[in-house]
């Protein structure tokens, strides 16, 4: 998952951001509308984090933008009023969910997960493809009954392979997908993390690479390696 936060208050963006690198979700951050915007613009998140109340464009113009270009992200409102008309007024022009500051960082990434499996093809709670089952919540992974120990990043790319339910996942999609932007195009930290996530599943593999386009998850076809 990649999530981009928009808020003002750095001190709270970056512990926000330091809180959901432990829970293996990427994120990004962005201090008011427009940075947001331009954001929006270049990557693809599956949640934005907003606070309604930032610089430069407002946040519920930020909202209504997501709405409007029908980006596909979920977006989960911050504010620091409680006042049911504020919520009402959040939900009327786009929000997904509303959490009230100050919040607690657990409660932040259930929503988060929630909101998560809620896009297009509604993916369910927990995710089973090849002989693998993925629980984003409890951020398990068995294979074949058999309990797989992953760091965040593995169980990141891997989670990101099994939502493709057999699909070829380019390197540039899983960089995107699985790091955050300060993450270098030219890196073969995508290489490397496959190259171990392959040894923590195990033997036959279940991760194979098409040359030239990405990889995949399943059973090997024709010119995979």
């Amino acid at each position: 998952m990649r999530v981009l936060i928009v808020e003002d208050e750095l001190y709270l963006a970056e512990a926000v951001q330091a809180g959901l690198r432990l829970e293996a979700i990427a994120s990004d951050i962005a201090g008011d509308g427009d940075t947001a915007l331009e954001r929006l613009d270049v990557n693809e998140y599956d949640v934005v984090v907003l606070d309604r109340d930032i610089p430069g464009t407002h946040g519920d113009d930020v909202c209504r933008a997501i709405v409007e270009r029908r980006l596909g992200c979920r977006v989960l409102m911050l504010t620091a009023a409680g006042l049911l008309d504020e919520k009402v007024a959040g939900f009327e022009i786009g929000a997904d969910d509303y959490l009230t500051k100050p919040f607690d960082l657990k409660e932040l990434v259930v929503r988060l997960r929630s909101l998560a499996r809620r896009p297009k093809d509604s993916t369910p709670p927990v995710i089973e493809c090849a002989g693998i089952r993925l629980d984003p919540f409890r951020r398990e992974v068995f294979r074949d009954g058999r309990y797989v120990a992953l760091t965040r990043k593995q169980f990141a790319v891997l989670e990101v392979l099994m939502t493709a339910r057999g699909g070829v996942v380019s390197a540039e999609t899983l960089l995107e997908r699985a790091w955050d932007e300060n993450a270098d195009p030219f890196t073969n930290a995508v290489r490397i993390t496959m190259s171990t996530l392959r040894k923590r599943l195990g033997e036959p593999s279940a991760i194979h690479t098409v040359p030239g386009v990405g990889y995949r998850l399943g059973e090997p076809a024709g010119g995979d390696r």
